[in-house]
């Protein structure tokens, strides 16, 4: 499993942050991507990219709720503990071209919630709070469901890669 977890999660509040800030962070990267896609003319990577965002902001309407009552540290960006700098489901900026396929945005998203799940399930078994472990365990199986209908997506596209398009209009580079 790779590790996400930079270090222990010990109270329902801290983890609640975690959570909150990972999958608001994902629903905005997915929006951002579906309107750079849009502004590219990939309306379906768009259209995916817009769906993702949806799955994201209902996940994170659900840590909400779990949240509600719950006082939430204030956590300082550097100091989230997953190993990257932008949350475990957030996707890596430099994996995304404006020409890339529905497959790579699927095989992109499989990665973020693979890492999400990945994240919760370290939480669930890292964690000395009974109660944490106990959330962080029900989101990473929810996690689990969304790496499982991502590879249903996947194999719905069929197994071979697509054709590389040629970009009609580089970006100019000084000569």
């Amino acid at each position: 499993m790779n590790t996400v977890l930079s270090g222990e999660i010990s109270s329902v509040g801290e983890f609640l942050a975690h959570a909150l800030e990972m999958e608001v962070e994902s629903a905005e990267r997915y929006r951002e991507l579906a309107d750079a896609m849009q502004v590219h003319n990939n309306p379906q990577v768009a259209a995916l990219f817009r769906t993702l965002a949806a799955e994201g902001h209902v996940h994170a309407q659900q840590v909400m709720q779990h949240a509600a009552g719950e006082d939430l540290p204030d956590i300082a960006p550097w100091a989230f503990k997953w190993t990257s700098p932008d949350g475990p489901e957030s996707a890596p900026l430099d994996e995304v071209h404006y020409l890339m396929s529905r497959r790579q945005a699927l095989q992109l998203a499989l990665h973020n919630e693979s890492r999400g799940h990945a994240f919760y399930l370290q939480v669930a078994e890292g964690s000395a709070n009974a109660e944490v472990r106990q959330l962080a365990a029900e989101m990473a199986a929810e996690e689990g469901a969304h790496v499982q209908m991502l590879r249903q997506w996947l194999a719905q596209e069929g197994d071979s890669e697509p054709v590389t398009q040629d970009d009609l209009d580089p970006p100019c580079q000084p000569g």
